[in-house]
């Protein structure tokens, strides 16, 4: 998986409360192959209309925000299933940050498994920054060692959960988190070893 550090890039505003997991991706684009992408699937029924035109008012369709990596959005983001579809859709999109008040508790920890960071930022702070690019401002910095996002002259702050934090700023799935306590589990073992030797498995033969 791909460390994340520090993002300079385009940011997109989507205004919304409460855009839950099968909008991000509908349950009948599911049944497709990953390896086909969900990124053309990413919220498909507000993207689009019922004959597959591209909707000219939604953000995303925006030409100005063709190649968008940072969504900005309300409270309560990837609410609803568990489905990690909809973190594969806007990973396959080219999204890489959602920044918003809040967000689904499983949608957030499937994100971070997948690169991509859900960044936490106050209710005032979210508005400000949906307003300046609503207003036209574009490129956005968003900071994961800083825990800053820089956007038309004005610095927030955001918050992750710490463990989260670490898996990407390395590029880490749990396994490698795991790994990375390697030594001292080993050193358990040996410690253990001596104080329990009759607790260990027998070999064989």
């Amino acid at each position: 998986m791909e460390a994340f550090t520090r993002l300079d890039g385009l940011a997109c505003p989507l205004p919304f409360s409460g855009v839950d997991t099968d909008q991000l991706i509908p349950a009948r684009f599911m049944k497709r192959s990953r390896a086909e992408g969900y990124g053309g699937y990413l919220l498909h029924d507000l993207r689009f209309d019922g004959e597959g035109r591209p909707r000219p008012d939604f953000p995303l369709n925006a030409p100005d925000r063709q190649g968008a990596r940072v969504i900005v959005a309300r409270r309560n983001f990837g609410s609803g299933s568990s489905r990690e579809a909809a973190v594969y859709a806007l990973v396959d999109y080219g999204i890489r940050c959602v920044v918003a008040p809040s967000f689904g508790d499983i949608f957030a920890s499937n994100a971070v498994n997948n690169g991509l960071l859900p960044a936490r930022v106050a209710e005032a702070d979210c508005e400000a920054m949906l307003a300046a690019l609503q207003a036209g401002a574009g490129d956005i910095t968003v900071d994961l060692e800083a825990c800053r996002i820089e956007l038309a002259g004005h610095a927030y702050g955001f918050e992750v959960e710490p463990v989260w934090r670490t898996k990407l700023l390395n590029g880490w799935d749990d396994l490698d988190l795991t790994m990375s306590h390697m030594d001292a589990v080993k050193a358990f073992v040996a410690a253990d070893a001596e104080l329990r030797p009759w607790a260990a498995p027998r070999q064989a033969g």
